[in-house]
């Protein structure tokens, strides 16, 4: 779950890291991404596409400075429990019938809850004070990143009680946009498997839902008995706990490489025997909100920063780690996007671009299939895991200290309210390029933008009252550390909100 603080479990290298990091973050909006190229001309989309690669990057490294505070947050507070407890030890020490004393008092009085932290004792005690500084809190390592502090867990110290619930709000609106752009994907690109006649579809040919797929049965239909399969499927495993494993991930990266290479490959080799039909526009205004969410989609990595930098062996590279991930990401986006508009025509760009290559009769058989199912295995295996995550996080957000739900409450309850919405959308529309687009731009700003903005400011300050004199010495203060950069994302994200909201509304207006 979100909140969880755990060790690091067995390191790797800051090259591994590297490679971890690129594979978290080319995903299922790189298939989204040459459409939305198309749609709002390359020279547009190339501009937008390195300034929102650069804001993604500001914003992780505000998460990596959030972590290092965390974690010197969890050494204060084990220092002031152990402190606690060590005058405790030593005045019932010194009162006769101590024994007594103690065994009625066990450890009561030593945790901090939430209500302490924001504004209690603890919080207004530095830590470090000329007396008491604790020789094992003079390390230069007070702000290693040695345990692993997810988002929630960073939220639930730094932020009140206000802004936690507002941050799993954020996330779990984020996860049912995921989980609706995974049910949608899957069954979209079966259909396509499954209707096609691959021996007479041409590359520059729009595919529409009225069109028939098997006698009176239209390709719409089809998409929507997929859908309920799918659902039927793989729905009943967000009643389980289900966890990916090593071997899962392996698997679906090797997929993943060979499928987006097999993309590339073939639309270079399309462009360099003159068989190009793209003449994509230099740039067009309309395309550009869409464009907005689909690449602030696929630069979506800060949610789970930590359980990827944390095992990094060499915690001085994150820097070159973060920096190196999104430079390959940017390159190999603009490879996808840019030879992918200038080798089809734009209208017929499909929301998945795997879907193009099922209508491009030069590519082997064998290839054009592999690449329409590949959505469906590899969105498959994750679409369970995200609809766990999604649960638990709709269980945080309802559940009380001290409280308990009914067996039918959270074992029914809250898996069908993971699962159903998401499907209900993907039932109303399959539309993934306007799916990512608005998950993107709503609750992906606000995981991406808002959170790591305020975790940034947070953290500083709550540092600053724990420990007077040492939030400037972590090793891992972002770059960007005036809190004008914070204030600039906050305001871009605010900005581009509003931009989307208006041209969604002026769309609508003229349909």
């Amino acid at each position: 779950m979100a909140g969880d603080i755990t060790d690091t479990g067995e390191l790797y290298s800051p090259f591994v890291g590297l490679v971890y990091m690129f594979n978290l973050i080319v995903g299922t909006g790189a298939l989204t991404m040459p459409k939305a190229f198309g749609m709002a001309g390359w020279l547009v989309s190339l501009f937008l596409l390195i300034l929102l690669a650069f804001m993604s990057f500001v914003t992780t490294t505000f998460v990596v400075e959030a972590m290092a505070a965390a974690n010197a947050h969890i050494r204060w507070k084990s220092s002031e429990e152990k402190k606690e407890h060590d005058d405790s030890d030593s005045e019932d020490s010194e009162r006769p019938g101590s024994t007594e004393v103690m065994s009625s008092t066990g450890s009561s009085g030593t945790s901090l809850n939430r209500d302490d932290r924001f504004g209690g004792r603890a919080e207004r005690r530095p830590l470090l004070s000329p007396e008491t500084e604790s020789p094992t809190l003079r390390r230069p390592d007070l702000f290693d990143i040695t345990q692993r502090a997810e988002m929630g867990q960073m939220a639930s110290i730094f932020f009140n009680k206000v802004g936690l619930h507002l941050f799993y709000l954020c996330i779990v609106i984020y996860l049912y946009g995921d989980l609706a752009i995974y049910a949608a994907a899957v069954p979209h690109s079966l259909a396509f498997v499954a209707c096609g006649n691959l021996s007479r579809t041409n590359i520059s040919s729009k595919i529409l839902d009225s069109d028939p797929c098997w006698g009176t049965i239209t390709r719409g239909n089809a998409y929507r008995i997929f859908l309920a399969a799918f659902l039927l499927l793989l729905g009943p495993f967000t009643f389980f706990n289900v966890q990916k494993t090593k071997y899962l991930q392996i698997l679906t990266t090797l997929m993943r490489w060979i499928a987006f290479i097999m993309m590339i490959v073939l639309a270079i080799l399309h462009i360099s025997k003159g068989e190009a039909q793209g003449h994509p526009a230099i740039g067009t205004l309309s395309g550009v909100p869409n464009l907005f969410g689909v690449c602030v989609y696929s630069f979506m990595c800060q949610h789970s920063l930590p359980s990827l930098l944390t095992p990094v062996s060499d915690k001085r590279r994150l820097g070159c780690v973060t920096l190196s991930a999104y430079a390959l990401v940017l390159a190999f986006y603009s490879l996808l996007a840019f030879t992918a508009v200038f080798a089809y025509p734009t209208g017929a760009l499909q929301d998945l671009y795997t879907l193009n290559f099922l209508a491009d009769p030069s590519a082997p058989i064998g290839v054009r299939y592999f690449l329409g199912l590949f959505p469906v295995f590899t969105i498959s295996t994750n679409f369970p895991i995200i609809a766990v995550t999604l649960r638990n996080n709709l269980r945080s957000i309802f559940l009380r200290d001290g409280t308990t739900y009914p067996w039918l409450v959270e074992c029914v309850v809250f898996p069908l309210a993971a699962v159903l919405p998401p499907v209900v959308i993907a039932f109303l529309t399959h539309d993934l390029e306007w799916l990512v687009g608005v998950t993107g731009a709503y609750a992906g700003a606000g995981i991406q933008y808002v959170t790591p903005a305020f975790l940034a400011l947070s953290s500083r300050r709550h540092v600053a009252a724990i420990l007077p004199g040492r939030g400037g010495q972590s090793t891992h203060l972002s770059p960007f550390r005036h809190r004008l950069w914070a204030y600039f994302i906050l305001g871009w994200a605010a900005s581009c909100i509003v931009f989307v909201t208006a041209n969604i509304i002026i769309n609508d207006g003229r349909r």
